[in-house]
C-alpha cells in the first residue's frame, strides 16, 4: 500500500490478517496509534509516548473484536499528540491530508484514521473521541464516523486521555460498511426500525456559519421525510459557551492526571501548544472541577429530557467546515473553542452521535450530526444507512 494523504505513522509495518469468514471478511482496516497491537509500539503521536513506555503484549479490545470479525489490519494511523488535538496537525508526524478538501485539515486528534478511510486506502479506521476526535475529522473528510454511548465498549489497550469522556469510534466513507462494522463493534443487529420523532437544536444551527447552516438545510429536510415533522428545541439553554467552558475545565484536569506521572518521570517533547494545555490543565482549581461536574449533571439531566427512546436530535457536527492548513495559534485557538462548543455535550452527558456527510460548503465537507438516547448507537446507524438510501 502506498501511503498518499500521510495517514500512517512512519516507520512502522503493521498487516494482520482477519479471521477468515468472519462478518467483515474483506474488508480492512487501519487503527489510530492510541491503540495497542501487540509487538508493536503504541506511539501516541509523540515520539517520547513509546520510547519510555513498554511495547503491548496484547492487541486492544477494538482491534482484536475487528481482527476477530474477518477484517484485515494494514497499519497504525497518525494522531494528534496523545490525543490532545482537535485539527489534526502534528508537529511530529505532520498533518495527514485532507481528500475531501487537500488545502484544509483533517481534523483530529484521529486525523490519520479519517484520512486513511477518506483516500479509499482502508474501508474502515479506528478512532477515538474524548472532546470530538472522532466527529470533527468526520465532518471534515466527509464520512460517517460515530461517538458510541460513553462507558458501553471495552476501552482495555486504548491510550486514555480523561476516561470520564473517552471513547472508542470508527469511520466509513459509505452506510452499509458503517452499518457492517457498527454490528459488530456494538455487538447487535442494526434495525430497520427508525425513530418517530426528530428535534432540531436551533441554538447549534444558529451558533455555526450562516453558510454552514444553509448546507445542512437539505439534510434536514430528508431527515424529516424520513422519521416525520421536527419539533425546534433549545440543545443548551444555559448556553453552547457554557457547557463548553464545563468540558474544557473537566478535560483539561483529567488529561493532567492522565500523564502526570509520565511528564514527572521522563520530561518529554510536547508542542507547544500541547505543553500549554497540559500546564492549564495542572492549574485549574477544585472550585473550577466543582462547578463544572455540577453542569455535567445539568447537561445529562437536560440530555435525558430531550432525548427519550425513539426520539433523536439533529445539529451541525462542526460550526464550519475545515480551516486551511497551517494557520497561527492565535488564529486557530477561537476556532478550537467553536468547535468545543457543538462537541462539549458529548463528554458531558455520553450520548452516542454519528455525523453523516452530504453538504459542503465552497467545496469543503460539513456533516449533520444525529444523537440519540443512552443505548441507541445502532438506531442512529440505521437513520444514517437510511439518509443513503433516500439520497
Amino acid at each position: 500500500m502506498r501511503d498518499t494523504v500521510n495517514a500512517f505513522v512512519v516507520g512502522t509495518s503493521v498487516r494482520i490478517a482477519g479471521k477468515p469468514s468472519g462478518p467483515l471478511s474483506g474488508l480492512s482496516f487501519a487503527a489510530k496509534d492510541l491503540f495497542d497491537v501487540a509487538g508493536h509500539p503504541t506511539g501516541g503521536g509523540n515520539p517520547d509516548w513509546a520510547a519510555f513506555n513498554p511495547v503491548p503484549t496484547r492487541n486492544a479490545w477494538a482491534v482484536q473484536t475487528l481482527l476477530d470479525a474477518g477484517a484485515e489490519l494494514i497499519g497504525k494511523t497518525i494522531t494528534d499528540e496523545v490525543s490532545l488535538g482537535i485539527l489534526g496537525e502534528n508537529e511530529f508526524d505532520g498533518t495527514p491530508i485532507n481528500s475531501a478538501a487537500p488545502d484544509r485539515v483533517p481534523g483530529g486528534s484521529s486525523s490519520g484514521s479519517a484520512a486513511a478511510v477518506a483516500a479509499g486506502l482502508c474501508d474502515t479506521a479506528l478512532g477515538t473521541d474524548t472532546g470530538g476526535s472522532v466527529r470533527v475529522p468526520s465532518s471534515f473528510c466527509g464520512l460517517h464516523g460515530i461517538r458510541p454511548t460513553h462507558g458501553r465498549l471495552d476501552l482495555t489497550g486504548m491510550l486514555p486521555q480523561a476516561p470520564t469522556s473517552d471513547t472508542t469510534g470508527w469511520f466509513a466513507r459509505d452506510a452499509a460498511t458503517f452499518a457492517r462494522v457498527s454490528a459488530v463493534m456494538l455487538g447487535e443487529t442494526i434495525p430497520t426500525a427508525l425513530p418517530s420523532k426528530l428535534l432540531i437544536a436551533t441554538d447549534a444551527f444558529g451558533f455555526a456559519d450562516p453558510d454552514a447552516a444553509e448546507a445542512l438545510r437539505p439534510m434536514v429536510r430528508r431527515l424529516a421525510q424520513l422519521i416525520g415533522a421536527p419539533s425546534e428545541v433549545l440543545l443548551a439553554p444555559q448556553g453552547l459557551s457554557v457547557w463548553a467552558r464545563a468540558q474544557r475545565t473537566l478535560q483539561p484536569a483529567e488529561a493532567w492526571q492522565t500523564f502526570k506521572a509520565w511528564v514527572d518521570r521522563d520530561n518529554p517533547r510536547f508542542a507547544f501548544n500541547v505543553a500549554r494545555g497540559l500546564v492549564l490543565g495542572s492549574m485549574i482549581p477544585e472550585s473550577e472541577r466543582g462547578w463544572a461536574s455540577l453542569m455535567r449533571q445539568e447537561v445529562r439531566g437536560r440530555l435525558r429530557h430531550l432525548l427519550p427512546p425513539d426520539t433523536i436530535l439533529c445539529m451541525p457536527t462542526t460550526p464550519f467546515s475545515a480551516p486551511k492548513r497551517g494557520l497561527p495559534l492565535a488564529t486557530l485557538d477561537p476556532l478550537r473553542d467553536r468547535i468545543t462548543c457543538l462537541c462539549a455535550h458529548g463528554g458531558l452527558a455520553g450520548h452516542p452521535q454519528v455525523s453523516i456527510p452530504g453538504a459542503t460548503v465552497d467545496g469543503a465537507s460539513i456533516g449533520l450530526s444525529i444523537l440519540g438516547a443512552r443505548g441507541a448507537d445502532a438506531t442512529l446507524v440505521a437513520v444514517a444507512r437510511a439518509m443513503e438510501q433516500v439520497a
